[in-house]
């Protein structure tokens, strides 16, 4: 029987998707022989070859498609509207079937320059949203705790699929239990049927390996968090791969959240079930979007997809309209907000402030170098879209005016729609500037602290933001500072820190200054038009006003070593911290 194009057209692209899958998943599985090995450099290559595979599958597919079928065949929306009935159907059995849709949708936005975003061509809406049936696999494993809170983590610790052994694991036990029994409420402490339920899948990023899943008992539950790092100082297993040690026990919903936060890599994790997976992580942290939680197990371009599926929710309930983003108006991205949904879109500007000696491509390949590297819990994560189309009274005048003012090439109107033809997204935040003008002067101090923290620890990953200007960082509902602004990002490596001469009477600008040299003594005033800020920063991180500091820096990366940067506070570790930068 001879096959409609339409179907052959929804096979090549199935077959495309189970080529990324296949690779996606070999990348995933050889997380736990990196971990073992201690093979960190390698686990830095594989997050960002994972990350870049999904482009160039879509690449490798869409050149197929091409040399398969005639142009007026693979243009044509009737051809795809059959063919997603028929890939549909291929799909409607597979336990990644939404992540598959996603793969298909990229396809026809290859095709069609994502234009025509109509459910009947793609899948803008799932094609099982009322569908849904369970795998019947189990995720987890579980253990009674029958009032024995050390045997029922040495079943966690002991039972999980590492093969190094841990270096004492009575240790870890009894620190842990202690630390449960600080913690817990005793309605769980005391429960004759409180269990401990792990997810089967070791969650790997960067140095640490995760133990995720809950507590439950009484009729209640907490998350479960148990971080394994390599026993550096607790002896070396036999044959050279290092021993293992639980670094702390974590059990509250906002570290858990912090965790998955969309300001670190994704995780390296083996997903059975995608969408079982990421509603079991959703029960543990109930306000993390499924988008969030896509990307934070490596899927973010599904995470993109439920980002959009969300968004066009909110707008059709008409709520609010987009606004011109709170704070300072950047130099070079035009921002705007939808207050009720907690993202902001970030526009290029046409031209930038005289300032800034960048270009619009320059500005892009920023963006991309930050999607592909270590964001260590402080650079937030963002999604790109193109043609992007609004109703025009889904925004504010003013807003709408100020966009087509500052971006024409980027933003124009078409009857009553806005067509935004490139944009970003990140998570929104309160801009740094404003929080230290609304805050205490408790909280002024606390937050300058972890300003200064969040710049080591960029540093430390060979990030160096540039543009040091509170506007730039923001602070999440967690009280964190986050860098978003990556237009003068660059490599740590790639700067030349230098100290101003000694000479009275001379200063940099009678200098000869080259493109990358920094100097670090004049970042104060840079930083704080206000002295009394200032003055707290320069006693709290005195060494980021030392070029020797930041050399230093440049020569621990450059010997290879990998600093680590761990996603909680230093405060709640077992183990000794000695050349670590820790939340």
């Amino acid at each position: 029987m001879k096959l409609s194009p339409a179907y052959r057209l929804a096979a090549t692209v199935l077959h495309g998707f189970d080529e990324y899958r296949a690779r996606f998943k070999q990348i995933t599985y050889d997380a736990s022989r990196r971990f073992r090995e201690a093979a960190w450099r390698d686990a830095q290559q594989a997050s960002a070859a994972r990350i870049n595979l999904y482009g160039e599958k879509v690449d490798d597919t869409l050149g197929r498609l091409q040399r398969t079928f005639a142009h007026e065949v693979l243009a044509h929306c009737e051809t795809w509207r059959e063919a997603r009935t028929h890939y549909a159907d291929l799909i409607s059995q597979r336990l990644d079937y939404e992540l598959a849709e996603t793969f298909f949708n990229s396809l026809f936005c290859s095709v069609f320059q994502h234009r025509h975003i109509r459910n009947d061509w793609m899948f803008v809406y799932s094609s099982r949203e009322d569908a849904a049936h369970h795998s019947g696999i189990d995720l987890c494993r579980r253990h009674p705790v029958n009032g024995d809170w050390p045997g029922a983590l040495a079943w966690a610790l002991g039972d999980a699929p590492f093969d190094n052994r841990f270096a004492d694991l009575e240790r870890d036990t009894r620190l842990g239990s202690e630390l449960l029994d600080a913690q817990l409420p005793e309605a769980i402490r005391q429960a004759d049927d409180a269990q401990i339920e792990l997810l089967n899948s070791v969650f790997y990023r960067n140095k640490g390996a995760y133990l995720v899943g809950r507590i439950l008992g009484g009729g209640e539950q907490l998350p479960l968090v148990l971080p394994i790092l390599h026993g550096e100082g607790f002896g070396e297993q036999q044959g050279g791969d290092p021993c293992l040690h639980l670094d702390t026990v974590l059990t509250e919903t906002d570290e858990v959240s912090i965790i998955f936060s969309f300001t670190r890599a994704y995780f390296q994790v083996d997903v059975p079930v995608p969408g079982e997976f990421v509603q079991y992580l959703k029960q543990l942290m109930p306000h993390k979007p499924a988008g969030e939680l896509y990307a934070a197990i490596g899927f973010f371009k599904h995470g993109k997809t439920e980002f959009f599926r969300a968004l066009n929710q909110q707008v059709a309930k008409r709520e609010d309209q987009f606004i011109i983003a709170p704070g300072v108006r950047g130099m070079v991205m035009a921002v705007f907000v939808l207050p009720t949904f907690r993202t902001v879109f970030k526009i290029i500007k046409d031209k930038f402030d005289p300032a800034k000696d960048v270009t619009h491509a320059v500005v892009r390949e920023k963006y991309r170098l930050v999607k592909r590297h270590d964001r260590v819990g402080r650079m937030a994560d963002t999604q790109e879209f193109s043609n992007f189309i609004v109703r025009k009274d889904h925004f504010d005048p003013a807003c709408l005016e100020h966009l087509l003012e500052v971006a024409p090439s980027t933003v124009s109107l078409k009857d009553d729609k806005v067509i935004i033809k490139h944009c970003y997204t990140e998570r929104m935040m309160t801009p740094l500037n404003i929080y230290l003008e609304e805050c205490s002067e408790a909280e002024q101090v606390t937050v300058l602290k972890d300003y200064g923290n969040a710049i080591k620890q960029m540093a430390a990953a060979n990030i160096f933001p540039g543009d040091m200007l509170l506007k730039n960082f923001g602070v999440t509902r967690h009280g964190r500072v986050i860098f978003y602004d990556y237009d003068e990002v660059c490599y740590l490596t790639e700067c030349r820190f230098r100290h101003m001469p000694k000479n009275q009477g001379m200063d940099a600008s009678s200098m000869s200054i080259g493109p990358n040299d920094i100097f670090p003594e004049e970042f104060g005033p840079f930083m704080f038009a206000n002295a009394a800020l200032r003055r707290v920063f320069m006693e709290q991180h005195p060494e980021l006003f030392d070029p020797d500091y930041w050399k230093e820096l440049q020569r621990a990366i450059v010997d290879g070593r990998v600093i680590d940067v761990y996603p909680y506070r230093n405060k709640q570790r077992f183990a000794g911290t000695v050349g670590q930068l820790v939340y």
